[in-house]
């Protein structure tokens, strides 16, 4: 086992997650939902068992043929490679309660069938999933560490837009240009009409993030999930707070933890007040005459507190609204009980907001990305959605 891999095997689920991780960056397509279900997969047959393991990724991991050598490659340098045989499908075991992890076999073809050689894996992901609803101010530092892991995988695009040009196609309007090249090709002869159609492209997401006093237990998983989202590209990154930086190039670092660290060299007023309705107006004077907000899916991460009049705020938020293509708040205190958004920069906001959503927890971070991408909204947000821009 590789000396990354004794490093996680304290901590569960994150040799899986490494694992997954690790076979992504061996050029894999493996998204974030199809790292949950390996991590589901697991729980429901048994994480224990390497022949079981080795199936439950290459049946979730795998996007295709293509992939299958890949992930024999990364599974044995991971785990460690035994046999090299490819191991046959295993027989389904019946559902077990907590599975709890023992030494696991070398695939052989034979599923059940135990080896001393084979090295440990970690417990199970059975907690994965009710520590993705937990909120993150709460969670102990090993805690915070497996959330990490799992807000690297996470992706955010925005929803495609058409654009004014044109791409080839099977149907829609005829091509003329093309059409007559291809008589001309054909020495005048009558050929089949070519056609074509409005090239699409994902929406720009900008994403405003408080790192102000008030969101400090927030800011680091904000923070992280903003970098998971600017890798995809078309993402733009500010932080707000006393003042507004941009720290887009800070986050185009692959690494999260080198991400991180060349944004808190960039921002300088981590954990101090907060001047949204001045910053938000500075932004549309800076950015937003420059096109960055302009058709673009703005999303607010932040609580809403507001030190000085929230009349600013208000009438940002409005041109906000009138500019970008849907504008989507997320506030981590929305999912207190009890909460309700009566603080004054909150109130001020909420009527220009076309998406208020949760942001405590990595459940509620994935729900805003499918959000961004389009998704329905939340029942009790403020508007049902936003004319297109």
């Amino acid at each position: 086992m590789t000396g990354v891999v004794s490093e996680a095997a304290g901590d569960p689920a994150a040799l899986l997650v490494g694992f997954a991780r690790r076979l992504r960056a061996a050029g894999a397509e493996v998204s974030g939902e199809r790292m949950r279900a390996f991590l589901r997969a697991t729980e429901a047959l048994r994480p224990w068992a390497r022949t079981d393991v080795y199936w439950a990724g290459r049946l979730t991991l795998c996007g295709g043929p293509d992939d299958v050598a890949r992930y024999d490659r990364e599974f044995a340098a991971w785990f460690g490679a035994g046999e090299r045989a490819v191991p046959r499908p295993p027989v389904p075991a019946p559902p077990r309660l907590r599975p709890v992890l023992r030494n696991a076999a070398v695939p052989t073809g034979r599923p059940g069938v135990p080896d001393e050689r084979a090295p440990r894996l970690p417990a199970s992901a059975a907690s994965t999933d009710v520590l993705r609803h937990r909120d993150v101010a709460e969670l102990s530092a090993a805690e915070r560490e497996q959330v990490r892991r799992l807000l690297a995988a996470l992706a955010l695009r925005g929803p495609v837009r058409r654009t004014a040009r044109r791409r080839p196609a099977r149907r829609g309007e005829t091509d003329p240009r093309r059409t007559v090249r291809a008589m001309l090709r054909n020495g005048g002869e009558p050929v089949r009409l070519r056609h074509r159609m409005r090239a699409e492209r994902p929406r720009r997401v900008v994403l405003l993030v408080d790192v102000s006093g008030s969101m400090a237990p927030y800011a680091d998983a904000l923070l992280r999930f903003a970098h998971a989202s600017a890798r995809g590209g078309h993402t733009e990154v500010f932080t707000v707070g006393t003042r507004l930086t941009r720290v887009t190039r800070a986050m185009a670092h692959r690494d999260p933890d080198a991400a991180m660290a060349a944004m808190a060299r960039a921002v300088p007023d981590w954990r101090g007040g907060t001047r949204l309705g001045e910053l938000l107006k500075e932004f549309l004077d800076r950015w937003g005459r420059r096109g960055t907000a302009r058709g673009a899916v703005v999303v607010l991460l932040s609580d809403g507190w507001e030190r000085g009049d929230p009349e600013p705020l208000a009438e940002g938020m409005r041109r906000l609204h009138r500019l970008a293509h849907r504008v989507i708040w997320a506030n981590p205190l929305k999912a207190r009980p009890g909460y309700a958004p009566l603080a004054a920069g909150m109130a001020a906001a909420l009527p220009s907001v076309d998406a208020f959503v949760e942001g405590h927890s990595l459940a509620a971070l994935e729900r805003l990305a499918a959000v961004v991408r389009g998704g329905r909204p939340p029942e009790g947000t403020p508007r049902e959605g936003a004319d297109d821009a």
